[in-house]
């Protein structure tokens, strides 16, 4: 880093202008001890101080509430009822990725009125192989290597289901690297929830009649007409030159 020192007489007539290297301090006092030696005022290359106004006007400016949010702990909602419906484990191998991704999907959550627990870390796996380094008579000459898989799970409580797939589709969206993501999603019905899948189900078959008669034999009988048809028409004759297996008797 360098400074510029502006040394000044009395007559406020700028006599030195050196660059200053920072730490140099041996050549600082020299400066110093010169300029108190012929009366000399030293000032440096800082800004002139601001009035008082301009002052409290830049006091009283802030930055946005979503901006010094990023400099702090994720905010939360409390859940009112405490009822999960979706569980987000995310998995890496690193835990930088693991830490922002897990940042990022609370603040998303909180924006997205989801109360949201977590994360919460849940237990490594671990696995381990052993390879031979190489064959034959150097096959006792063996390898190790071990991965170590990081867990976190974040709840959502509280929230719609509606609400819940937007949350995931954005996270989905935005997806960082090297962080994997599992997601349980639980939907709660009402106590009249047999009578709701009894009426889908005649909805269902109203559309399959339709299409079920499509299949199966024709009860006019007329594939076989059409088969016999086929079969004694010239062209087929001429293919199979005469020595058809279905016309034989």
């Amino acid at each position: 880093m360098e400074r510029r020192w502006i040394v000044r007489d009395q007559n406020d007539i700028t006599c030195v202008a050196v660059p200053v290297l920072a730490g140099a301090a041996e050549f600082r006092n020299a400066v110093r001890r010169l300029a108190k030696e012929r009366n000399i005022k030293i000032e440096t290359n800082a800004p002139p101080p601001l009035d008082p106004e301009t002052q409290a006007q830049v006091s009283s400016l802030r930055l946005p509430r979503s901006v010094q949010a990023v400099y702090l702990r994720p905010l939360r909602r409390a859940a009112q009822h405490g009822i999960p419906v979706c569980d987000l484990q995310l998995r890496t191998y690193s835990v930088r990725n693991m830490e922002f991704f897990a940042d990022f999907a609370l603040r998303a959550a909180y924006y997205l009125n989801l109360p949201a627990k977590g994360p919460i870390p849940l237990p490594r796996i671990t696995e381990r192989w052993t390879v031979p380094r190489s064959n034959f008579v150097h096959k006792k000459s063996q390898e190790n290597f071990e991965r170590i898989t990081l867990r976190r799970l974040i709840q959502i409580q509280d929230g719609h289901p509606e609400t819940v797939r937007v949350w995931l589709g954005y996270l989905q969206k935005h997806a960082y690297y090297g962080v994997g993501m599992k997601a349980n999603v639980f939907e709660f019905e009402g106590l009249d929830v047999g009578k709701d899948m009894d009426e889908e189900l005649e909805r269902q078959r109203e559309g399959l009649e339709e299409k079920l008669s499509l299949f199966g034999r024709r009860a006019d009988g007329m594939t076989g007409e059409k088969i016999r048809e086929i079969l004694s028409s010239e062209a087929y004759q001429r293919t199979a030159h005469g020595d058809s297996p279905m016309m034989r008797k």
